[in-house]
Protein backbone atom coordinates (compact mmCIF):
# COMPACT_ATOMS: atom_id res chain seq x y z
CA UNK A 1 0.00 0.00 0.00
CA UNK A 2 1.71 3.21 -1.12
CA UNK A 3 1.62 6.32 1.04
CA UNK A 4 -0.73 9.10 -0.03
CA UNK A 5 1.66 12.05 -0.20
CA UNK A 6 4.91 13.62 0.90
CA UNK A 7 3.47 14.40 4.35
CA UNK A 8 2.98 10.70 4.97
CA UNK A 9 6.50 9.94 3.78
CA UNK A 10 8.05 12.60 6.01
CA UNK A 11 6.04 11.40 9.02
CA UNK A 12 7.08 7.82 8.31
CA UNK A 13 10.73 8.96 8.27
CA UNK A 14 10.36 10.62 11.69
CA UNK A 15 8.35 7.80 13.27
CA UNK A 16 10.75 5.22 11.89
CA UNK A 17 13.66 7.10 13.44
CA UNK A 18 11.82 7.35 16.77
CA UNK A 19 11.04 3.63 16.80
CA UNK A 20 14.43 2.43 15.53
CA UNK A 21 15.74 1.50 18.97
CA UNK A 22 12.51 -0.21 20.00
CA UNK A 23 11.20 2.62 22.17
CA UNK A 24 9.45 5.84 21.16
CA UNK A 25 10.34 8.49 23.74
CA UNK A 26 8.28 11.51 24.73
CA UNK A 27 11.10 13.81 23.56
CA UNK A 28 10.97 12.21 20.12
CA UNK A 29 7.19 12.65 19.90
CA UNK A 30 7.54 16.27 20.98
CA UNK A 31 10.16 16.86 18.27
CA UNK A 32 7.88 15.34 15.64
CA UNK A 33 4.97 17.48 16.84
CA UNK A 34 7.04 20.68 16.86
CA UNK A 35 8.40 19.88 13.41
CA UNK A 36 4.90 19.55 12.01
CA UNK A 37 3.95 22.87 13.60
CA UNK A 38 6.85 24.99 12.34
CA UNK A 39 8.16 23.65 9.02
CA UNK A 40 6.64 25.11 5.85
CA UNK A 41 6.49 21.64 4.26
CA UNK A 42 3.71 20.83 6.76
CA UNK A 43 1.77 24.09 6.33
CA UNK A 44 -1.11 22.34 4.55
CA UNK A 45 -0.99 19.13 6.61
CA UNK A 46 -4.12 18.12 8.48
CA UNK A 47 -2.79 17.30 11.97
CA UNK A 48 -5.68 14.90 12.64
CA UNK A 49 -4.05 12.58 10.09
CA UNK A 50 -0.88 12.16 12.16
CA UNK A 51 -2.21 9.39 14.43
CA UNK A 52 -3.33 7.04 11.67
CA UNK A 53 -0.13 7.63 9.66
CA UNK A 54 2.11 7.02 12.69
CA UNK A 55 0.11 3.95 13.70
CA UNK A 56 0.42 2.41 10.22
CA UNK A 57 4.19 2.96 10.32
CA UNK A 58 4.50 1.33 13.75
CA UNK A 59 2.31 -1.56 12.63
CA UNK A 60 4.48 -2.07 9.56
CA UNK A 61 7.57 -2.36 11.74
CA UNK A 62 6.17 -5.50 13.36
CA UNK A 63 6.32 -7.29 10.00
CA UNK A 64 9.30 -9.10 8.57
CA UNK A 65 11.32 -6.63 6.46
CA UNK A 66 9.15 -3.84 7.89
CA UNK A 67 12.01 -1.32 8.02
CA UNK A 68 12.94 -1.91 4.40
CA UNK A 69 9.29 -1.71 3.37
CA UNK A 70 8.79 1.53 5.32
CA UNK A 71 11.85 3.10 3.70
CA UNK A 72 10.61 2.06 0.26
CA UNK A 73 7.24 3.64 1.05
CA UNK A 74 8.98 6.85 2.16
CA UNK A 75 10.89 6.96 -1.13
CA UNK A 76 7.73 6.35 -3.15
CA UNK A 77 5.72 9.01 -1.34
CA UNK A 78 7.69 12.06 -2.43
CA UNK A 79 9.71 13.59 -5.22
CA UNK A 80 13.47 13.05 -5.11
CA UNK A 81 14.03 16.70 -4.15
CA UNK A 82 12.47 15.90 -0.73
CA UNK A 83 14.67 12.88 0.03
CA UNK A 84 17.24 15.01 1.91
CA UNK A 85 14.36 16.57 3.85
CA UNK A 86 13.16 13.13 4.96
CA UNK A 87 16.71 12.22 5.97
CA UNK A 88 17.12 15.51 7.87
CA UNK A 89 13.88 15.03 9.80
CA UNK A 90 14.93 11.49 10.75
CA UNK A 91 18.30 12.85 11.91
CA UNK A 92 16.57 15.47 14.06
CA UNK A 93 14.49 12.81 15.79
CA UNK A 94 17.58 10.68 16.42
CA UNK A 95 19.55 13.67 17.72
CA UNK A 96 16.92 14.93 20.16
CA UNK A 97 18.12 12.73 23.04
CA UNK A 98 21.77 13.62 22.53
CA UNK A 99 22.92 10.05 21.90
CA UNK A 100 22.35 7.89 18.84
CA UNK A 101 22.02 4.15 19.41
CA UNK A 102 23.51 1.59 17.05
CA UNK A 103 20.00 0.75 15.82
CA UNK A 104 19.31 4.41 15.04
CA UNK A 105 22.63 4.82 13.24
CA UNK A 106 21.96 1.69 11.19
CA UNK A 107 18.50 2.97 10.25
CA UNK A 108 19.95 6.32 9.15
CA UNK A 109 22.52 4.51 7.03
CA UNK A 110 19.82 2.40 5.38
CA UNK A 111 17.69 5.48 4.80
CA UNK A 112 20.60 7.48 3.37
CA UNK A 113 21.44 4.74 0.88
CA UNK A 114 17.85 4.08 -0.16
CA UNK A 115 17.04 7.77 -0.56
CA UNK A 116 20.25 8.41 -2.51
CA UNK A 117 21.46 11.10 -0.10
CA UNK A 118 25.14 11.49 -0.93
CA UNK A 119 27.70 11.19 1.86
CA UNK A 120 28.66 14.90 1.84
CA UNK A 121 25.05 16.04 2.06
CA UNK A 122 24.34 13.46 4.78
CA UNK A 123 27.36 14.63 6.80
CA UNK A 124 26.15 18.23 6.63
CA UNK A 125 22.62 17.21 7.66
CA UNK A 126 23.94 15.09 10.53
CA UNK A 127 26.20 17.89 11.77
CA UNK A 128 23.32 20.35 11.61
CA UNK A 129 21.10 18.02 13.65
CA UNK A 130 23.87 17.56 16.24
CA UNK A 131 24.31 21.34 16.48
CA UNK A 132 20.57 22.01 16.86
CA UNK A 133 20.22 19.46 19.66
CA UNK A 134 23.53 20.09 21.43
CA UNK A 135 23.52 20.02 25.21
CA UNK A 136 25.31 22.52 27.45
CA UNK A 137 28.47 21.31 29.12
CA UNK A 138 28.11 20.06 32.67
CA UNK A 139 28.95 22.61 35.36
CA UNK A 140 31.94 20.62 36.62
CA UNK A 141 33.85 21.28 33.40
CA UNK A 142 33.66 17.70 32.10
CA UNK A 143 33.47 17.35 28.35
Amino acid sequence: MPLDNHHSGLIYAMVLAAAADGEVRESELMTIDETMLVLPIFADFQRANFGPIAASCIELLSEEDGIETAIALIKGAMPARLYPTAYALACDVVAVDGVATQEELRLLEMMRHSLDVDRMTAAAIERGAAARFARPRPENGAR
